[in-house]
């Protein structure tokens, strides 16, 4: 080869290179971060606090969602509904003057505000999970796939399995008519993009209670006006 078109081949082979390099790299589609499953333990809850363990739920990360593998015994026979709420409590609290099982655990858990019980992946609550089928002898040992959350999501929470059954809606009865909470566990660690989770700042003293009026601002007087006598 002549030393001529030696010197077009490097430079031919140079300019391939650097557009190589140039190039924008092909986007690779994000996996869901498989970190370790996360184990709940299940106590039976009255009103009178927390009692003995009835179970667990193990929260595992899948590349849709998670998969909550349930066991759990001493459930009555038939349908339970089974909610992720907002709060990392399972102790009782006053409802409506009345001291009531879990209720501690606050409401359902609700991060875009959309205030509608429509079941799992309804657009609705993201703490709508799938109801449980109990059989006769009261155990449950199943894995219910859960679509668009993460595991993070339920760190800092509670889960709760209530008295009745869930029918996905607000009608006849308000959150599926599951009515009384009777079993929850509290899920280990701080909650994530939860507001209503977190605890409200402590308000200054002497500042205006919620719901106040706004004190008006004087008025700035203009410059070289004479200063008002006291």
């Amino acid at each position: 080869m002549l030393p001529a078109m030696k010197l077009m081949t490097a430079g031919l082979l140079s300019l391939g290179g650097l557009l190589w390099l140039a190039a924008p790299a092909t986007a690779v589609p994000a996996k869901p971060v498989m970190g370790k499953p996360v184990r709940v333990t299940l106590n039976a809850i009255t009103a009178d606090g927390v009692g003995g363990k009835v179970g667990t739920v193990t929260i595992k990360q899948t590349k849709g969602g998670v998969e909550l593998a349930v066991d759990v015994s001493s459930l009555s026979p038939g349908e339970h509904g089974f909610h992720l709420h907002e709060k990392a409590s399972c102790d009782p609290a006053d409802k409506e003057g009345k001291k009531t099982a879990g209720q501690a655990a606050g409401p359902h858990w609700d991060p875009d505000a959309t205030k509608a019980h429509k079941g799992p992946g309804g657009g609705g609550h993201k703490g709508d999970l799938p109801k449980l089928m109990v059989p006769e002898n009261g155990k449950v040992k199943a894995k219910l796939p859960v679509a668009g959350v993460a595991v993070a999501d339920f760190a800092g929470k509670s889960l709760m399995i209530h008295a009745g059954g869930d029918n996905y809606a607000d009608a006849p009865k308000p959150l599926g008519g599951g009515g009384d909470r009777i079993v929850c566990g509290v899920v280990p660690g701080e909650p994530v993009g939860n507001p209503a989770a977190m605890t409200p700042p402590t308000p200054t003293p002497g500042a205006p209670a919620a719901g106040s009026p706004v004190p008006p601002v004087p008025p700035v007087p203009p410059a070289g006006a004479p200063k008002p006598t006291k």
